[in-house]
């Protein structure tokens, strides 16, 4: 009998014990920053275990499945200062604060592209580059990228049409064929294109705009005589969405709406993700003088687009950009009739294609990389530019042969790239880099009853 007890109790105190030493706890808290407010996307990670999760958009986090013992936690953001606790786990639940400071080397030392046409930090890098992020559009309040460039001390958007209201860039008080506009480091931005492609471009595709004021034809060709404006468009870091409906009011007389959304999506294992975004303005005339002649043209614009990202190593990156964009303006004489009936009026209808992809490898400890890019854009433009003559004969050749045209450009840019980092060169590092690069362009645009025709094609 007492043999039977005492082994009944050995075997209870031994599944105590194991249930004892097998429970689970947790961990839980929030991350705020130095005015108390949360921090959303929070990398959280236990030292020395494989644990790991993010703050959600209120801050909060929470760890399961930890056995008892002694711990440290790190919470780390890009831009603030990393913050580490130590804690004995010997309870149910632990419930943590954290409180991250702003790092301001971190912030002063965004990565650029544009000033060496490689990856360096902005305090490293030899020319002075000026940055214009996707917080600062929002708070400028831009729907495209005209409005982004015109807050940047020596740059001028310059409206150059009353009718059609197409802008330059000036950069450096020169005109606006000696800027060179790139999408994604890519100069898949034409001539033809930048008439109109500053207001086109919507604010939501961009993640920052890079600005390098003065010549640096030696990295980019001719056409980067007063500077070069580099437009990055949003690679997907974490999971998000949002959705942005802004109205403005000109003076009582017309509106300009837009709505735009934004979604990214990343796998847990953070090498693979894509991005979209979509967005659709309408603007209507506006007349500053009442002459029934527009200032500002009716403007309709619907884009769309996505980035994809992969790394099928840690030391390889394909990045794929897919845009879509699709404008119709229309300015002069404010009646609801064709284009070609109006007194006088200007009408572009434009479907506009951009692509870019590129493969970069890192290998020999970082020390070299090399990068295969391509980059290409379609523009496909109808178009009307005219006045209706006074004189009858003049207006039935007129209306027998109205002023439409055409217009269609093409271009192109492929290259490798190779890069190789010296650690200790006459005193400091250096980056050489050597590669070979072919840019095609090719603009069609064509009025027949002007007789006004360009064929251009350069390589």
């Amino acid at each position: 009998m007492f043999q039977g007890k005492f082994i009944g109790f050995v075997i209870s105190l031994i599944l105590f014990s194991t249930l004892a030493f097998s429970q689970n706890y947790s961990v839980s808290g929030r991350v705020v920053d130095s005015q108390n407010e949360p921090l959303p996307f929070v990398s959280i990670s236990v030292k020395n275990a494989q644990f790991f999760t993010l703050t959600d958009t209120l801050g909060y986090f929470k760890i399961d499945n930890l056995k008892s013992g002694n711990y440290q936690i790190v919470a780390s953001l890009l831009g603030y200062q990393s913050q580490e606790k130590q804690f004995l786990l010997n309870s149910a639940s632990q419930d943590l604060t954290f409180s991250l400071a702003k790092n301001m080397a971190t912030h002063l030392s965004d990565i650029v592209v544009t000033g060496t046409r490689t990856p360096k930090r902005k305090t490293n890098s030899a020319v002075i580059v000026n940055l214009i992020d996707s917080k600062l559009l929002d708070q400028l309040m831009a729907t495209s990228l005209s409005d982004g460039l015109k807050f940047q001390p020596g740059l001028r958007v310059e409206t150059d049409c009353q009718t059609c209201n197409y802008t330059q860039l000036r950069m450096n008080g020169l005109q606006g064929g000696y800027s060179q506009i790139l999408v994604n480091s890519r100069p898949i931005f034409s001539p033809l294109t930048g008439l109109y492609g500053l207001e086109q471009l919507p604010a939501n595709m961009i993640d920052r705009i890079e600005i390098v004021k003065g010549g640096v034809s030696a990295l980019y060709g001719s056409s980067a005589i007063g500077g070069t404006v580099n437009v990055i468009t949003k690679i997907p870091t974490f999971n998000s969405f949002d959705l942005t409906s802004t109205f403005q009011n000109i003076k009582g007389q017309t509106t300009d709406q837009v709505l735009s959304g934004n979604a990214s999506i990343v796998n847990d294992a953070k090498n693979a993700g894509f991005s979209l975004f979509v967005n659709q303005r309408n603007r209507g005339y506006y007349d500053a003088n009442g002459d029934n002649f527009s200032e500002l043209p009716m403007l309709k614009n619907n884009s769309f687009g996505a980035n994809f990202f992969l790394k099928p190593t840690k030391n390889q990156n394909i990045e794929v950009s897919l845009n879509q964009i699709y404008e119709y303006r229309f300015g002069g004489e404010m009646v609801n009739k064709p284009a070609y009936l109006t007194q006088q009026s200007e009408e572009r209808d434009h479907h506009v294609f951009m692509g870019s992809f590129s493969y970069s490898l890192n290998f020999n400890q970082n020390k070299n990389a090399i990068n295969v890019y391509y980059g290409g854009q379609n523009t496909d433009r109808t178009h009307y530019t005219g006045i209706l003559p006074d004189e009858p004969a003049e207006l039935q050749q007129f209306l027998s042969n109205a002023p439409y045209g055409i217009s269609d450009v093409f271009t192109h840019q492929g290259g490798v790239q190779f890069n190789n980092n010296f650690n200790k060169f006459l005193g400091g590092k250096a980056v050489l880099t050597l590669g070979a690069e072919y840019v095609y362009d090719d603009v069609f645009d064509e009025i027949t009853s002007y007789q006004y025709k360009i064929d251009q094609t350069t390589k």
